[in-house]
C-alpha cells in the first residue's frame, strides 16, 4: 500500500488526479474500521491531516464554510451556536476519542445511510464543496447521496468543505440506537425551521438506502405553519401527529441486526413529532422573551 502525505491542498488534488483509486483519510474513524474488517483494501491512502485549509472554518457570503477536516469536537465547541442541528448530531457520535478524530467530511465521503451528520445537513440545506485538479463545484447535499455508500464525487475529486447557512429558526436532532452511546443509529431525524422563508427542512438517517429528506412532510408543515409563523400560537397536536406520519412514510427501511423496518418507521414518526414539538416550543419561547405580552 502506498501512503501519501500532501502538505497543501494543491498537492492533495494532484495526488488524487494521479491515483484515482486512492482513498483519502483524515480521522480514519470509518476508513480504518473498513480496513481492519477486510472490507477495504486500498492500494493508496492519501493522508489529508497535514493540509491546513481543511482544518479551518469561517464565514463566506453569509454561510459557514466548514473545512472537511474539522473534527466533530470542534463543531460542538466552536459552532454550537451557529450550527445547532449539526452540533446536536455531533454530540451523539461515538466516544470523545471518536469526536476528536472523526470529521463531517469523512462522514460525507463514506456516505453511509447511518451517518449521523447527514440528517442535520439535509435539514439545514447544506452544500458540499468538492474539488479536483479540474476545478471546484458545489453539490446540494440532497443530491450528494447516490446509493448505499455511494456519492456524487467523481473519482478525481476530494471534499473540500461543507457550506451551511446559520439558521433563522430552531433546529433539532434525534437519534435512536440499541444503547445510549457508542452506537450506530437504528434511525435518526433532523429538523430545521426556516421562518425567514416560511419553510421546513427535514433529514432522515438509517431508514433508507441513502439519507433523504421528507418533502411531503416539509410541504405539509410549511402550509400548516403559514398562519402561525408571526402569531407563534400553539401547535395543534394533530399537526405534529400528521407530520410524524408523513416523515415515516418517506422512509424505506430494511430489517437488519439493529432493528426491524417496522420499528424504524414507528421510531421516525415519534422522533419527528417530538423534534417538531421541541423546535416550535423553542421558537415560541424566543419570541416571548422579546415580547412577554405575546401568546
Amino acid at each position: 500500500m502506498d501512503f501519501l502525505q500532501p502538505a497543501t491542498w494543491a498537492e492533495a488534488l494532484e495526488a488524487k488526479a494521479a491515483a484515482r483509486d486512492a482513498v483519502p483519510i483524515a480521522g480514519g474513524t470509518d476508513v480504518m474500521v473498513a480496513v481492519n474488517f477486510g472490507r477495504l483494501r486500498p492500494t493508496t491512502l492519501i493522508d489529508l491531516t497535514r493540509v491546513p485549509e481543511l482544518q479551518e472554518w469561517g464565514l463566506d457570503d453569509g454561510a459557514v464554510r466548514l473545512g472537511a477536516g474539522v473534527p466533530y469536537a470542534r463543531v460542538i465547541t466552536e459552532l454550537g451556536d451557529r450550527l445547532p442541528g449539526l452540533a446536536m448530531a455531533a454530540r451523539t457520535i461515538g466516544s470523545p476519542q471518536i469526536r476528536n478524530r472523526g470529521t463531517v467530511g469523512g462522514n460525507l465521503a463514506t456516505a453511509s445511510p447511518a451517518g449521523d451528520a447527514h440528517p442535520a445537513l439535509l435539514a439545514a440545506g447544506a452544500e458540499v464543496e468538492v474539488a479536483s485538479a479540474r476545478g471546484t463545484r458545489r453539490i446540494p447535499v440532497s443530491e450528494f447521496y447516490r446509493g448505499v455508500k455511494r456519492s456524487a464525487l467523481a473519482d478525481d475529486e476530494l471534499i473540500a468543505a461543507v457550506r451551511i447557512r446559520p439558521p433563522a429558526g430552531p433546529q433539532q436532532y434525534s437519534k435512536i440506537g440499541t444503547r445510549n452511546a457508542m452506537v450506530i443509529a437504528v434511525a435518526a431525524f433532523g429538523l430545521a425551521l426556516h421562518p425567514d422563508r416560511r419553510a421546513v427542512g427535514t433529514g432522515i438517517g438509517s431508514a433508507a438506502p441513502t439519507p433523504r429528506r421528507a418533502p411531503e412532510a416539509e410541504e405539509f408543515l410549511a402550509g400548516e405553519l403559514d398562519g402561525l409563523w408571526e402569531s407563534r400560537g400553539e401547535l395543534p397536536a394533530a399537526t405534529a401527529g400528521r407530520f410524524g406520519e408523513l416523515v415515516a412514510a418517506a422512509a424505506a427501511p430494511i430489517d437488519d441486526v439493529r432493528g426491524t423496518a417496522a420499528y424504524r418507521v414507528h421510531a421516525l414518526s415519534v422522533m419527528a413529532r417530538r423534534t417538531l414539538t421541541w423546535a416550535w416550543s423553542e421558537y415560541r419561547a424566543d419570541y416571548r422573551k422579546g415580547d412577554p405580552t405575546c401568546a
